[in-house]
């Protein structure tokens, strides 16, 4: 009796132990299933990389992720990044997107940071119109222009608002924060905006004001006011001369006077 028993039961662990590895293999044979997603390879930041940096391998990785959940407009391979330009300052891990960088082509690195249809102007600065060495590529700044009116009346004005600073001196890259000196500062404007800017350094004196990143204030330049009317003076009547009076002359003879006149 008690073998049997030993029997059945050792029978039945048997069994049971069976199923359990059918079902966990089934198991896993779903899970599997269920996890073959297609993956592509993408490419990301391997560390932070500046405004105004011509990327290079070192600063690059690549990542596998599923399909799905690539970013459209990202890079699939390294050698479409390599010397291209940051045009806004990339993190480290972030997945590289192509509307953050310029093509450099054959040209300067800041020639690939100017926009379509803008142009880049340098300025020279002090540790004052510089505001004292804080600007960096990529700060947005105003441009203040003072003249002297006739009285030695001084008078300023805003003449550009929410201009991009491509480049300090020699610089297009902003690796560091600390406050430096430069003499010069390279700003993004478009045409009118570079004739206004030159004109005012001509005239007087300008001055560069440092905005707020978060400052979206839109501003919308008056319309220039238009030339007065010629004045047209009112035709003058010159009044025609008057005829010549005729003259006379008196006659004296003896006691008797008489007038003659003087025959035209």
């Amino acid at each position: 009796m008690a073998k049997t028993r030993a029997v059945t039961m050792i029978t039945l662990s048997l069994g049971l132990g069976v199923a359990a590895a059918w079902m966990a293999g089934n198991w896993v044979r779903q899970a599997n299933a269920t996890t073959d997603v297609a993956m592509e390879t993408v490419v990301a930041a391997e560390i932070a990389v500046p405004f105004g940096t011509k990327v290079a391998e070192r600063h690059l990785k690549t990542l596998t992720m599923p399909a799905e959940f690539v970013p459209p407009g990202s890079f699939s391979t390294i050698e479409e990044v390599v010397d291209r330009v940051t045009v806004q300052p990339i993190v480290a891990g972030e997945i590289l997107m192509r509307e953050r960088f310029a093509a450099s082509d054959d040209g300067s690195t800041l020639a690939a940071l100017v926009g379509e249809k803008m142009r880049a102007v340098t300025v020279r600065v002090d540790d004052v119109i510089g505001v004292a060495g804080f600007l960096l590529p990529g700060n947005r700044v105003d441009v203040l222009a003072a003249r002297r009116e006739s009285g030695q009346r001084a008078t300023a004005e805003t003449i550009l608002r929410d201009v991009k600073v491509l480049a300090v001196d020699q610089t297009a890259a902003s690796e560091k924060n600390e406050p430096v000196i430069v003499r010069a500062v390279t700003i993004e404007v478009n045409p009118h905006q570079a004739e206004l800017l030159v004109k005012a350094k001509e005239e007087g004196s300008i001055q560069l004001t440092l905005r707020n990143p978060l400052d979206d204030e839109v501003f919308v330049e008056a319309p220039p006011k238009p030339a007065p009317a010629p004045v047209v003076a009112a035709p003058v009547r010159v009044a025609a001369p008057a005829p010549p009076r005729p003259r006379s002359v008196t006659v004296i003879r003896g006691t008797d006077v008489s007038q003659a006149r003087e025959q035209s």
